[in-house]
């Protein structure tokens, strides 16, 4: 394969493939090409893509022969719309004549396909194969591959760190001359990776840690990292579902609502991360709880690009809604790039180790494979997401 790497598109900071990648590929017989630039932002220089071995040049040199775009994240309207993009309309042009040939093009990244639709639907109408690694099943053979793990591991971590910045008061307690500072109290939301994360950090900071979870299961993993475990009697878990929380009843969600108003009301930072797959994020702080909150707290909204689980969550803005600093951020990962690229490429090269695989002729049919079928938007231009 002739594999492209491309520059994301700002914010972003994280590089799709590092040099180890690119060395990689290059042992198992692949081209590599990378956009001059591309891994600035997360410390890696062009001519360290050259000593692994990729060709490296400016977007509008794209070589034609680059049959998988590899990216972090979807590419914007912008590659379609605008004069300085002139390449990405030369380059599907030439995938839509290979892939009338049967030979189709890649595109493979994080392409948030509910909130991207319209132009993936476009890049798709060119005939491309495009799969998204934020589909991926919940399998063992899938662990390797799993970005939203990987990514969430470190955006935890990284939640934590901005509200400890953030807060205007120390996380751990400290016994000074001038007196005791008492430690900082941190309630997380969702113990899924990007929570146990932010509860094992707050807790090396020396916080006070609480954590909530419609899911009781996770009740060992939390309280083996140091935290509380806020219990909310009649949860419904769904083993089936992948290890994500599944929709509660409404008798449920009021209990929910009182006691996390309680815990709420004393905690001097918040870390949410509950997410429901497909649907909007679940809205547990409301704008009545924000104004009873602490002054000065401090909200990190991890579901910021779900809608959020704060009312009036900004995702990339920090609001001040009722007492309390709301931060959405969406993929807090990007802040620590080099080592949130490094491991996105480990999970990418996993992935792309299926379609050099003996089998890999079955995968031209994407419904042969599981990781495949569930990763597939569009086969051969046809579109088959739901």
């Amino acid at each position: 394969m002739f594999i492209g790497v491309l520059k994301e598109n700002p914010p972003e900071q994280r590089v799709a493939a590092g040099p180890d990648l690119v060395k990689a590929w290059l042992s198992r017989g692949h081209s590599v090409w990378v956009e001059s630039g591309a891994g600035e932002l997360a410390a890696y220089t062009d001519d360290e893509f050259r000593e692994a071995g990729a060709q490296i040049g400016i977007r509008s040199a794209l070589p034609l022969e680059v049959q998988v775009l590899v990216m972090v994240r979807c590419p914007g309207d912008g590659l379609l719309s605008s004069s300085d993009h002139e390449w990405s309309k030369v380059w599907l042009n030439n995938a839509r004549e290979k892939s009338a040939q049967g030979d189709v093009r890649w595109l493979i990244g994080t392409l948030a396909p509910e909130q991207n639709h319209k132009i993936l639907k476009h890049w798709a109408a060119f005939g491309l194969h495009i799969l998204s690694l934020d589909a991926l099943p919940r399998i063992t053979r899938a662990q390797s591959m799993d970005v939203l793990s990987s990514q969430a591991s470190i955006g935890g971590y990284q939640a934590v760190l901005e509200a400890a910045t953030l807060l205007p008061r120390c996380f751990p307690m400290m016994m000074t001359a001038a007196g005791t500072i008492v430690p900082a109290r941190v309630l997380v939301i969702g113990a899924g990776v990007a929570g146990l994360q932010a509860i094992a950090t707050a807790k090396r900071l020396g916080a006070v840690v609480i954590a909530f979870d419609t899911r009781p299961s996770v009740k060992e993993q939390i309280e083996s990292l140091g935290g509380r475990y806020m219990e909310v009697e009649g949860a419904v878990e769904d083993l089936k579902a992948g290890g994500y929380a599944v929709e509660q009843s409404e008798e449920y969600r009021q209990r929910q609502q009182l006691m996390l108003e309680q815990e709420l009301l004393k905690a001097d930072v918040v870390i949410t991360t509950a997410q429901i797959p497909g649907r909007r994020a679940p809205v547990l702080l409301n704008t009545s709880t924000l104004e009873c909150m602490k002054e000065g707290s401090v909200v990190i909204d991890l579901a910021a690009a779900s809608g959020g689980n704060c009312e009036g969550t900004m995702d990339g803005e920090n609001l001040r809604l009722g007492r309390a600093l709301v931060c959405g951020r969406s993929a807090p990962a990007s802040s620590k790039a080099q080592d949130a690229s490094r491991m996105y490429a480990r999970n990418v090269l996993a992935f792309t180790a299926l379609l050099e695989s003996p089998q890999a002729s079955a995968l031209w049919d994407l419904g042969q494979d599981e990781i495949v079928r569930a990763c597939c938007l569009a086969e051969a231009g046809v579109w088959k997401a739901k």
